[in-house]
């Protein structure tokens, strides 16, 4: 296979075949490399780092797997300003070989504004495929020194890490009645657009001309090309670990600076996440005098300044909204619930989606509302939230009621209910299947999500560090059985297969994303049954239909996991 050549070296122009790349030993020695650099930061051994990147960036490894992921994620079918996309097998094996660092130069992002919450428009630059790729590359190289060196409290763009975690330290700093009453709430102006690249340049661990490529890039909008003297794009695959790492080092430079009292009793303590953070405090006169002026030099030092608009001092018993959820207490009861402007936000997305398909059938219209609304109840399950699902839910009733009424004005309320509520007053509709089949779907409601509290992740723990292994195995074990939970057959299949794609050997996991292959392909006269399935990989799916791969399905043992299943 292509990947057995030299881990330092990429196959002779012309070898590489796509469909052949050996993905487990691909992801074993981009793994290895990554801990090895991990335990030479621990050691202190700088010069050894920049020698294992140096490998890394280098590698036909690394670079088959920056291909891979710049192929599979979101974005793969947006192109940059050359207007190519990477999506035949071809085009990802020639990707390989362009992949090389003498004689690169970053081509200009492609402009394009996504609509913020105040009306105002964020700006997003698009790189071209190769410039992405060329980025997760060096990611791959740069994210476990970020992972190593990082603020222990900060969340953001971090490998399993979420706003949930962050939400979750809220609750850790403000449920006892002794935590701190007073909170400062900061926000950077434009902070990915303003970053210093003369600070980036000076700091960052990587390889100089290549990070001056992309940060020198320009952008083109509306035909005409601009020269960019500050700032990292947003949109680009490096972009969050560079504002990362920007920002590491405010919560030491807050645990040193000089204040009024002792370190317990000014009760400090900082919660990041990308460029949102919050400073709690024993006084606010502690915050806005003492540690404010701090907080304001570290970010001058690197071009950035506080947003006057989103900055302020508050009280805990007022409450403050923190990614989208609001952090109060109530006569002494610590209580997070979703934000009243993250709410609005959502019934406004539901009742656009309503009114946009007045004439759509009730099917299509539930198969659109219900991944909105499954995703924002799951997003705001770990918090006191049960009583607003429960209006959301009444909110988005009253939305199709209106909708039932608009298409049938000549009919009454008990024909409207028959036709799309029945008995239970739950909307209902028929979709047409991939068999031209029909079946009945229903709409999804808020308030069928049951709440848990999130186990919080450990801030010194390091998704790069082999030591974690197994506390990260557990996360996961617990994140995904929480996603596939209600898919019965997706969940044994997945606890069949030891958590792993048969194929790769690696895990299965949401951001991997998955697909079901038939053991005997149905044209063969398989069956659409557990006993004919396995989950995929999408990469390592499309690899076993293209070389007639013969998946070997495992057999669980007694309740436990065999993990015998393989590829021949």
């Amino acid at each position: 296979m292509t990947a057995g050549y030299g881990l330092a070296g990429a196959p002779p122009y012309g070898m590489v075949d796509w469909n052949s790349v050996d993905w487990q030993k691909v992801n074993r020695n981009v793994r290895r490399l990554q801990a090895r650099i991990v335990k030479a930061i621990e050691e202190g051994r700088w010069g050894r780092v920049k020698a294992l990147q140096w490998l890394l960036t280098h590698s036909f490894s690394g670079k088959a797997l920056a291909v891979r992921r710049v192929t599979e994620n979101r974005g793969k079918r947006t192109p940059g300003v050359d207007g190519e996309i990477w999506d035949t097998p071809q085009k990802k094996a020639q990707a390989i070989q362009s992949l090389r660092q003498r004689g690169y130069r970053a081509q200009p992002l492609r402009r394009t504004y996504i609509p913020k919450r105040n009306g105002k428009k964020r700006p997003l630059g698009i790189p071209t495929m190769k410039d992405r790729a060329m980025q997760a590359l060096y990611k791959l190289a740069l994210d476990p020194i970020a992972e190593t060196t990082g603020d222990p409290n900060s969340y953001g763009f971090r490998r399993e890490r979420s706003p949930a975690d962050a939400i979750a330290q809220c609750f850790l700093c403000f449920r006892q009645k002794t935590s701190p009453p007073a909170i400062y709430e900061g926000d950077i102006e434009g902070c990915f657009d303003n970053i210093s690249h003369d600070w980036l340049l000076e700091n960052i661990p990587m390889e100089k001309r290549i990070l001056k490529q992309w940060l020198k890039a320009g952008y083109i909008d509306r035909r005409v090309f601009h020269h960019t003297e500050d700032g990292t794009p947003q949109g680009g695959v490096i972009s969050p670990v560079l504002a990362n790492m920007t920002l590491d080092g405010l919560e030491a430079v807050i645990a040193v600076q000089p204040h009024r009292g002792t370190k317990r009793q000014a009760k400090l303590h900082l919660i990041r996440f990308a460029d949102d953070f919050v400073i709690t405090g024993s006084s606010k006169e502690l915050l806005g005098e003492d540690i404010e002026p701090g907080v304001v030099d570290f970010l001058v030092e690197r071009g950035l300044n506080l947003s006057p608009e989103k900055t302020k001092l508050t009280d805990i018993e007022e409450g403050f909204d923190f990614l989208g959820q609001n952090v109060r207490k109530y006569k002494g009861k610590l209580l997070i619930k979703p934000s009243k402007a993250s709410i609005k936000e959502f019934l406004a997305k539901v009742r656009a989606i309503i009114r946009e398909n007045q004439h759509t059938s009730a099917g299509r219209l539930i198969v659109q509302l219900n991944p909105v609304i499954r995703g924002w109840a799951n997003y705001h399950r770990h918090v006191v939230s049960k009583k607003v699902f429960e209006k959301v839910d009444h909110e988005i009733f009253q939305a199709l009621w209106r909708w039932a009424r608009r298409r049938h004005r000549k009919k009454s309320g008990r024909w409207i209910r028959a036709k799309y509520f029945g008995r239970n007053w739950v909307f209902f509709g028929m979709v047409r299947g991939k068999e031209g089949t029909y079946r009945r779907v229903t709409l999804f409601r808020a308030s069928k999500v049951p709440i848990e509290r999130h186990v919080k992740v450990r801030a010194t723990a390091n998704p790069y560090d082999p030591k974690w292994e197994s506390y990260f195995e557990k996360r996961l074990q617990r994140k995904m059985e929480a996603t596939l939970r209600g898919k019965r057959t997706l969940l044994y299949l997945w606890r069949v297969q030891n958590r792993v794609c048969p194929a790769c050997r690696e895990k299965v996991t949401e951001e991997t994303g998955w697909e079901r292959h038939h053991v005997v392909l149905r044209v063969h006269g398989g069956p659409d049954t557990v006993d004919n399935l396995v989950l995929l990989h999408p990469t390592c799916h499309r690899q076993v239909h293209s070389l007639g791969l013969t998946v070997l399905k495992p057999r669980p043992t007694k309740g436990r996991l065999s993990g015998s299943s393989r590829v021949r």
